[in-house]
């Protein structure tokens, strides 16, 4: 019953918002009392928190398991963390955008969790990254912290409008971002107009 409460939550902050859903409308929509749904959350908030816990927590042990493979480089790490969240898109696209569009409705407290695991999410990419930089597999003057919040910038902003049934799948998708920050744009015979642009700013 617990999960039946989580994914009709699931389904109607997403559809409407987590202001905008009462209670009445969760315990409604499956056909239970207001007292079940007390049985397992004392409040609203404490199932939006327990959404986005979950969400966050399972893409946590997803990528320790990426990690922690001694067979693979930091760069096939990198791929297997960017095309983790990329295929996550079909089977999890509502709690992602629950947890980017509904977390300012959380006490500060409850706020709080949430920022600890996805701050180790982030973290965990980053010491990633800057192993890549000491061993050099990525360049040497690149800024971990940095590269680190624009490549889960780009993967999240996919949430609102990647569609994996379409022309491109999840395993393209991966390889054109990762290719896209390890490789950049420009072709090789733009490299001196690349150096003179950056010798100008």
């Amino acid at each position: 019953m617990k999960e039946k409460i989580r994914h009709a939550g699931i389904q109607l902050f997403d559809e409407n918002g987590f202001k905008s859903t009462s209670i009445n409308d969760i315990v409604d929509f499956i056909g239970v009392t207001k007292g079940t749904f007390y049985y397992y959350f004392s409040s609203k908030e404490e199932l939006l928190k327990d959404i986005q816990l979950l969400y966050i927590e399972d893409l946590i042990k997803q990528q320790q398991e990426i990690l922690s493979n001694p067979s693979t480089s930091c760069t096939e790490k990198l791929f297997e963390i960017v095309y983790l969240l990329i295929k996550n898109i079909r089977v999890s696209r509502q709690s992602a955008r629950i947890l980017f569009r509904e977390m300012r409705h959380l006490s500060e407290k409850n706020l709080q969790d949430i920022h600890d695991k996805r701050n180790r999410f982030r973290e965990n990419t980053q010491q990633l990254i800057e192993h890549g930089i000491s061993n050099g597999e990525i360049k040497g003057n690149s800024r971990a912290d940095i590269l680190t919040f624009g490549i889960l910038g780009i993967t999240n902003w996919s949430y609102y409008w990647f569609n994996p049934d379409g022309e491109i799948s999840e395993e393209q998708l991966a390889k054109i971002y990762v290719d896209m920050i390890l490789n950049g744009i420009t072709s090789s015979h733009s490299t001196s107009l690349e150096n003179s642009f950056f010798e100008k700013c």
